[in-house]
């Protein structure tokens, strides 16, 4: 394992523990800990949240992108049946899971652009 994929490994890791802690925490919780951050849009914050993860995750396996990508799949997909129970009281909206399946998208293409820029540097 090269260096930069055990980094990249780390920043997955990290940033998943703060994709799920944004996600599965009450709005009342996140204004009371005084926790408002992200877009005014809500899509665009479930696809940029995933496309950093795919991105970070397909540098961090790169023989295993399909296999991060079916696993943030279904970590999205969790994330909204969760956010439908009354215990995180928030909306279950299948097109939050869209917009991260959209995000999923843009970051594998951003890996594989950042895979090829770092080839031709070498």
């Amino acid at each position: 394992m090269k260096f930069y994929s055990a980094a990249e490994r780390i920043a997955f890791i990290v940033t998943l523990i703060a994709v799920l802690v944004l996600a599965l925490l009450p709005v009342p919780r996140l204004k009371e800990f005084g926790i408002d951050i992200g877009f005014h849009y809500d899509k665009l914050n479930h696809a940029s949240a995933f496309a950093v993860l795919a991105f970070l995750g397909s540098l961090g396996w790169p023989r295993h992108k399909a296999s991060v990508i079916v696993f943030l799949a279904l970590v999205g997909a969790a994330i909204e049946a969760l956010q439908g129970t009354s215990l995180i009281q928030r909306d279950l909206d299948v097109f939050d899971w869209v917009a991260d399946c959209v995000g999923m998208a843009c970051g594998l293409l951003a890996a594989v652009c950042a895979n090829w820029a770092m080839r031709r540097a070498d």
